[in-house]
């Protein structure tokens, strides 16, 4: 194995849409609101947070995939609990 080989070992691309599985436990931000759903932004990928309190736009929250679409890169999640806020 090369020298180059050993440094680059590991490394990988982001994606600008990942996939989740159900299930899945992440901290995000809620960017934002679709229809008065609040959604968090992963890259391209939209996880909406039906049930979720409607005061979460820019806070950092723990969420649970319930749903996912890998074609359409949408899902739906659910909202467990806010911790932090943004640093605007």
């Amino acid at each position: 194995m090369s020298l180059l080989q050993k440094y680059l070992k590991g490394w990988q691309f982001r994606t600008h849409t990942p996939s989740f599985e159900e299930g899945e436990e992440m901290s995000v931000f809620v960017t934002g609101t679709e229809d008065g759903t609040p959604v968090a932004r992963i890259g391209d990928t939209v996880l909406e947070l039906h049930d979720a309190p409607s005061d979460l736009v820019d806070k950092r929250v723990v969420l649970r995939v319930t749903y996912f679409d890998e074609t359409k890169h949408r899902g739906e999640a659910e909202y467990i609990e806010t911790v932090g806020e943004s640093a605007f």
